[in-house]
């Protein structure tokens, strides 16, 4: 999974062209006996005691934290939105390359999913961070990484985006998050690295597509959008689709680049055939900043048993009027707990009477919701 992001020359020169007074900052945990290594970019707006979101941006396979912090660059959007990035490095393989451990089975016992876990938890201890806005992307191999953090660390993200990135089949088929996770898809049909239509043990883009519309139970027919054709000359164009009204308001949305190549749209370093129509890095924070985790894993209360007894207190007869004529039990009981009354109703009032005087309790069941109102008969 070459990035090609070797252009230090030039990297250095846009280092200097483009000065940064916000902080950066070089940090390392130990995670499972590891020296793990991490890059953190602070915006001026940031202030300790005010909880800000924590985007994590994962480079690709042989390439780093720096480099990355250049080429998905979310910098001049963070300074203006008040967000902290945190760009992890993987370890090295085999050849030298340093990589996260999603894109083979069984070639690594690194866990990175569990590093990401321990890193938030530190990132949390030293600066404000918001626990219901933390989100994950990355380029190439750092996409299929966010895939893993949504299957694996779903407690803790509450949206991803893959930019030339998928999933493992055998990662995919066990895939299963604790609630519905936005995931925004950004993949060129030339890419001769990730193919569009699948390699090894990858899976396809619109199958992998597809299969995170399901989990969220979205509209399968997605809002489809031509991203106007602004630069004539960057070889390629792009469609936008939405696909929207899943579970707890979640989306998935997916950029198709025709044409495109293995690159990051909107970059200012070019690669392979990149294109220039879209800021991937825009697009993907103005998706990260629609989703709350908090809302997408809320659970919804029962809607409460509403109904009205009429008169109270009463002379023999009464009326219970219900709001709506859903089946449900009425239940009459005495002071002393003995059952006067037992029936079963989907009428929206019942006029009853009862003959001795006294208290009782009226107890309305529907489904494992009960609700009880107290009645005098004078």
């Amino acid at each position: 999974m070459k990035s090609r992001i070797t252009l230090l020359a030039s990297i250095c020169l846009f280092i200097i062209a483009n000065g940064y007074a916000q902080t950066d900052v070089d940090a390392s945990i130990i995670h499972d006996g590891l020296v793990r290594t991490y890059r953190l970019y602070i915006p001026a707006k940031y202030k300790a005691g005010a909880n800000v979101p924590l985007v994590i941006n994962l480079h690709g396979y042989g390439s780093n934290s720096i480099q990355q912090e250049f080429y998905g660059d979310f910098r001049h959007i963070a300074d203006t939105a008040n967000f902290i990035i945190v760009l992890p490095n993987g370890t090295l393989d085999s050849l030298n390359k340093q990589f996260f451990n999603c894109l083979f089975d069984n070639t690594s016992k690194v866990d990175d999913v569990g590093f990401i876990s321990s890193l938030i938890d530190t990132l949390s201890s030293k600066y404000s961070i918001d626990k219901n806005a933390i989100y994950a992307t990355g380029m190439s191999n750092g996409g299929f990484m966010s895939y893993e953090l949504a299957c694996g660390l779903s407690n803790r993200i509450a949206a991803i985006a893959s930019v030339a990135g998928v999933e493992l089949f055998t990662h995919y088929n066990v895939c299963k998050p604790e609630h519905p996770l936005p995931v925004l898809h950004i993949h060129g049909t030339n890419d001769g690295t990730v193919p569009y239509n699948g390699k090894f043990n990858w899976v396809p883009v619109e199958t992998l597509v597809n299969s995170w519309v399901d989990f969220n139970k979205c509209t399968k027919t997605p809002v489809a959008t031509d991203v106007p054709d602004i630069s004539k000359i960057d070889g390629c164009t792009a469609v936008h689709y939405v696909y929207e009204n899943g579970d707890k308001g979640s989306t998935v949305e997916f950029y198709k680049v025709v044409g495109g190549d293995h690159s990051w749209p909107g970059a200012v370093i070019n690669l392979n055939v990149t294109n220039q129509d879209f800021n991937a890095s825009k697009e993907i924070w103005r998706f990260f900043s629609k989703y709350k985790l908090s809302k997408l894993t809320e659970t919804t209360e029962p809607e409460l048993i509403s109904f009205k007894l009429y008169p109270n207190p009463s002379s023999n007869k009464f009326t219970i009027r219900f709001s709506n004529y859903s089946k449900k039990i009425i239940w009459i009981t005495n002071a002393i707990g003995q059952q006067v009354l037992n029936f079963e109703s989907s009428n929206k009032e019942e006029e009853l009477n009862l003959a001795q005087k006294g208290l009782y309790f009226i107890s309305i069941i529907e489904g494992s919701i009960i609700k009880t109102e107290k009645l005098i008969i004078l």
